[in-house]
Parts: structure tokens; sequence; C-alpha cells
């Protein structure tokens, strides 16, 4: 049973202004900090020194600390009582509630504004996402953020109810005879904007590493299965890799060979059935906890893809990074990893076309939860500026901070405009025309959007100052995603190489009959 909470006057709380006797007042709440005045952080004199015991502490608080502290338990038990005839104005949030922050969503989820791509029920969709999300993933998320450790289970089980996990993978026959959030979406009407909202959502609670540890090695391993596999192959491994019991990844990079994966050194051969595979992999996303990796190996024919499950002669060694272990990022061993031939993927030989098939929506994954994270800090860098008080005045009064602001919006605005215009190619494209003519813009559009999240990254750390260096407290989502952003101008393929590819594939389509 909840407490009873009596109604105060502002002159009633001003009398509790001792150093025995501790009130405040923050957003129309009245508190009693007494007994936790020697607890925190700051000491008991930071009340006073402030001038704020037994005053409303509005202002003060909010320039320290973000809303979430108010709602945690220990907090809302030290409140005694409201301000009568006041009301609060910081409304907890709602499960699925669109942000009221300009620019801190989409166009398209804004009020008043209109989309030629999404519909009424992509903005069902959405909501149920984004409600689904803050409610099971989140809380998950933020400790395994900080622990390190594997996703739960039981957050695995939940996206695998809903599927969520099939649906990560894009539109196709594998979504096929599954109830989609639960039935918001047909199958056969599902495309790559709704898609494009489960990435988003994902990255909107979620830091880069959990992004990542939530399957993502999945997402990139299982498709060349999918595509490539036997059926007997895909009977074995979709349905339980779908069902969030089994987990892939896809191990293809190593040390001798980064982007250039022509050049790989682990090796397959062929003995009788089976291949006898011996090497190492590196960098390998969700390659401490997965049961399956999609390989890339070279054979006396050329490079093959191999799907080897883990077993004798495969171990895998956690690798430290600039973010949390969550992602589950290992070094992969092969010591002569005896694997049916019938776990080949494709044709013998043609492992490159294997491989390269499934860039282009890796690539368009990053981009999409990219986009999402970097309007979270645009969202951030507006609260703050607006709420933070320097020489008397909030930090929007400074023309160097609105200067900041609006390169960040015309960032994020200019990704999510050449994003949806991607998204709508491949919408309209079949995997053969998205091969030929969005390689090389998705390349360029990957590179846009990793190097705009590295600048927005620079920009606010300037916004939030000391402030943006510390891993905890009001900077803490500032501090992650300027250490983490370079993550997405490296992995998928790195922003110079991708530049490269953008260019090269247009000179390819270079008419000959042209000339200034």
């Amino acid at each position: 049973m909840s407490k009873v909470l009596k109604q105060y006057t502002v002159e009633e709380v001003a009398q509790h202004n001792k150093e025995d006797d501790v009130w405040v007042i923050i957003d129309a709440k009245v508190y009693d900090l007494t007994k936790f005045a020697n607890l925190h952080p700051g000491g008991p004199n930071v009340l006073f020194a402030a001038s704020i015991a037994g005053q409303d502490a509005t202002q003060a608080f909010f320039g320290l600390h973000k809303h979430e502290v108010l709602l945690r338990p220990q907090y809302q038990r030290l409140q005694v009582g409201t301000v009568a005839g006041q009301t609060e104005k910081i409304k907890p949030p709602v499960p699925g509630a669109l942000s009221k922050v300009p620019y801190a969503e989409p166009s398209w989820l804004s009020q008043g504004y209109h989309s030629p791509y999404y519909t009424e029920n992509h903005r069902k969709f959405q909501t149920a996402v984004r409600k689904f999300f803050e409610t099971e993933v989140a809380p998950e998320a933020a400790k395994c953020e900080d622990s390190g450790k594997r996703i739960p289970q039981s957050v695995v089980d939940k996206m695998a109810e809903a599927n969520i996990i099939a649906m990560r993978l894009g539109p196709g026959k594998h979504l096929q005879g599954r109830t989609l959030m639960g039935g918001i979406v047909k199958p056969e009407e599902f495309d790559y904007f709704y898609e494009g909202i489960v990435h988003a959502e994902l990255a909107r609670v979620s830091s880069r590493a959990v992004v990542d540890g939530l399957l993502a090695g999945l997402v990139i391993g299982l498709p060349p299965v999918l595509n490539y596999g036997s059926k007997e192959l895909q009977a074995q491994v979709v349905d339980e890799t779908f069902a969030g019991r089994k987990y892939v990844a896809l191990a293809i990079t190593e040390a001798f060979a980064g982007s250039d994966v022509g050049g790989l050194q682990t090796t397959a051969v062929r003995e009788g059935d089976e291949w006898v595979i011996t090497g190492t992999k590196k960098w390998i996303t969700n390659g401490t906890f997965a049961d399956y990796f999609t390989t890339g190996c070279k054979t006396e024919n050329g490079f093959t893809v191999i799907l080897i499950p883990r077993g004798e002669g495969v171990s895998t060694k956690q690798i430290k990074t600039a973010y949390s272990s969550v992602a589950g990022t290992a070094y992969v061993t092969f010591d002569k990893v005896r694997v049916p031939v019938g776990n080949t993927l494709g044709p013998v030989g043609k492992g490159m076309s294997v491989i390269l098939s499934n860039f282009n929506h890796e690539r368009w994954m990053v981009c999409c939860t990219s986009v999402s994270t970097q309007r979270l800090v645009v969202e951030e860098c507006l609260k703050w500026a607006t709420q933070r008080i320097v020489f008397g005045k909030p930090l929007t009064n400074l023309a160097v901070i609105r200067s900041k602001l609006a390169f960040m919006i015309s960032r994020v605005e200019t990704s999510q405009n050449w994003l949806e215009n991607v998204t709508y190619q491949m919408c309209n494209m079949n995997y053969a025309e998205q091969s030929d003519k969005l390689a090389g813009p998705i390349g360029l559009l990957k590179q846009h959007i990793s190097r705009s999240g590295r600048e927005t990254a620079e920009d606010s750390t300037q916004i939030f100052g000391g402030r943006a260096l510390t891993v905890t407290g009001m900077g803490k989502f500032i501090e992650n995603f300027h250490r983490t952003s370079g993550f997405d101008a490296i992995l998928a393929g790195a922003e110079d190489v991708l530049s490269d590819l953008g260019v090269r594939q247009a000179l390819k389509k270079m008419p000959a009959d042209t000339r200034l």
C-alpha cells in the first residue's frame, strides 16, 4: 500500500532548514533529506552551500541530476508530501510514448509532419516495438552494459516470442507463418521500413555494446545459412536460432586480414565427407557465446564459407575493447575442427559472393542504429543546454552552443533522409538489383553517418563539459557515445574502404559518351 502524502505550504517547508532537519522541494514534491544528507555524494554541506535547505531546489537538482534519479525507489521513499497549490510538471516517462523534444524523433513520428514512406500501421508497429524495448529490454540492457555479462536468456526468449529476432533479418520467406509483434503486421506486408524501426528502437534503449550483444552476430551470421545452406542444415539451425535457443556469429575477420577478405589464412582441407578446418578469427561479435560460426575459409578451390558448430577443437577467448564485453567480442581458434561437407554454404570457391551478398544489409543495419543513437544525443544535448544555468542564464543563451546544436541537428536530419531514400529503394528492388545499384550508395551512406556520429560526439562533449567524461551521472550517455561512436566507422566495413567502394561503383557506371 502506498503511503498517504500530506500537503505542505512553501512556508512550512522553509522551516526545515537546519542540519538535523533538512527538507527541499523538487517539482512540487517535498523531500525529507535529513537522514540522507550524510549519504549525499557531495556531502551534507552542499545542501547548505547551495542555499537549498528548506527551499525549492528544482533548478539546482536538474542542474546536477537526471530525472530518473527521482524515480529510483530509494529516493522515492524520501518524499513526505507535496506542495499545496502546485502540481508536478515533469512526469515519469510512459512506455512507448514519443519524445516532445524537437528533433528527438524522426519527422515521420513528429506531430503535424508527413512522410511518403510510412503508413499508419508503421506508426502502430513503432509504438508497440518501443514499448516492448523500454519495458522488457532497457532495464537488463543497462545492467549488462555495466557488468559486461551476456544479455539474460529471459530477454532473448521474449524477443523470440515476439519474433523480433526473425524480423531483424528483414523481409523474406523466413517470416512466413510467424506472428509478428502480436500480429500488428503480416509477414507478407513486412518491409525494410518495419525492420528499420526495430533497429532504431533497439538502439534507443541500448548502448553500442548492447546493440551488438543482443544477437547482432545472428543478424549477420544467419543469412548465409538461409540463402545458401542445404534444407537439412536449415532445418537443423534456423528454428532453434530464431527461437533464441542457439546463437550464431559471423567469423570472417582475422588478424592477418581485416577488410581484405581475400587475404584470409584459415584453411579447410577436405577429407572424405568432412572438412578439417584450422585457423584463427579475431574481433568476432558474439563469439564468446556463439553456438555456430559462419566461417570464411581457404580451400584448394578458393574462398569458401562453412558453418562450424561449437565443439571439439573450437575455442573462444574474450577480447577487451573500448565498449562493454556484453557484446561478446572474441578471438576464435579452430584447431583441426572436423565439420560435415554438408555444412558448406554455397558452392565451394564461391564464398566471396556468399559474404558480399550479406554486406549491404549489415551496413544498412548499422546506419539504422547509428542514426537513432545520434538522435538521442541531440535530445540529451537540447535538454541539458536548456536546463543548465551558467552565468545566470541557460547554456542555450550562448551562440556557440546554439551553433553546435545546429550542426548536430543538420547531420542527423541529412542522415535520416538519405537513409529513408535508400530504404525505399531496398523495398522496391530484388536482391540482385540491390547488389548492383545500392552497394556503393550504402557504403557512402554508412561512412557519412559514422563520420557524422564522431563529429556529433565531439560537439556533445563540449556542450556537457566535464560531465561528458564520467561514466555515471548526468553525462553518462554522452561519455558512452563518445567512447564507442568510432565502432560504426570500423565494423561492417571501414569508413575509408566504403568511401572508395562508393566512388568505384560510380566510376564503373560512368557513360562512355559523356565529356565536359
